[in-house]
């Protein structure tokens, strides 16, 4: 009974200093917490990448980065399956989309938080002599009001518009600059479903006009469309209702890190 009780104590103690030395050290449940990160592959490649190692060093919490589309990020953040969700446009644009596909979806507890910002990029096959062009002429296009190459000083083939599915934050920002709260109604356009797929469809074919990331673009072979002005887009993460405080700490690095450039 003695040994018992000396042993009881003992552990008792040792529970006490370990609680304390975490108290001192700041080690705790909060400094070990996992996320899961989810959403655009524009945020992926322009920040979640570069940066993810320095973010986990500074907050101490180890991310999960899962790279879809920023729609699908939402989704996840709302059926919580996601902390945080990544977005490459705005906030407005992406619960329109979600809006129109499921009203009930209780979009107003989303809440957007501005990490850094970047541009789209337009692709076109390396044979096409068109290397630049208005934004209203792709504007143009998009709408199917220019049909033809030529009608650019290209060679006389038909404009195929190369771009994700609906809810890719690349193409939410290139409709809402151009397009205002229209949607691309471009004949026979070619979608795929991540925009990694974007520059390889665009190099197999010559009438192509993709719609992609810069980081995409930067980091291979594509010929880039130069435009006479950008088309920026916004990149943010997104937390339901107020992010916890783990959450805060993550979108507080991200934005240290992104300013910095490391």
């Amino acid at each position: 009974m003695k040994n018992s009780s000396h042993f009881a104590g003992w552990k008792l103690a040792a529970r006490g200093i370990a609680v304390l030395l975490a108290g001192t050290l700041g080690i705790g449940a909060a400094r070990c917490d996992d996320l899961v990160v989810q959403g655009s592959t524009t945020f992926t490649t322009t920040l979640a990448q570069p940066f993810a190692g320095a973010v986990e060093a500074q907050t101490g919490h180890r991310l999960e980065i899962i790279p879809n589309k920023s729609s699908l990020g939402l989704l996840a953040l709302l059926e919580q399956k996601a902390d945080l969700a990544m977005i490459s446009t705005t906030l407005d644009r992406e619960v329109e989309i979600l809006r129109r596909s499921d009203p009930n979806l209780p979009l107003q507890r989303l809440q957007a938080f501005e990490i850094a910002r970047t541009r789209a990029a337009l692709v076109v096959h390396p044979d096409n002599p068109v290397r630049g062009a208005r934004l209203p002429d792709i504007a143009k296009i998009l709408t199917g009001e220019i049909t033809n190459w030529k009608q650019l000083g290209g060679a006389d083939l038909p404009i195929r518009v190369v771009a994700v599915r609906e809810g890719g934050g690349v193409l939410a920002s290139v409709e809402a600059a151009l397009l205002g709260a229209g949607h691309i109604t471009a004949p026979d356009p070619i979608r795929v479903q991540v925009g990694t797929q974007i520059v390889r469809v665009v190099a197999q074919e010559p009438a192509a006009l993709g719609i992609t990331q810069l980081k995409i673009v930067e980091s291979s072979s594509a010929v880039e469309l130069t435009t006479d002005h950008e088309i920026g887009q916004v990149l943010s993460l997104v937390s339901l209702d107020d992010p916890s405080p783990a959450a805060t700490a993550v979108i507080k690095a991200f934005r240290r890190a992104a300013s910095h450039g490391s």
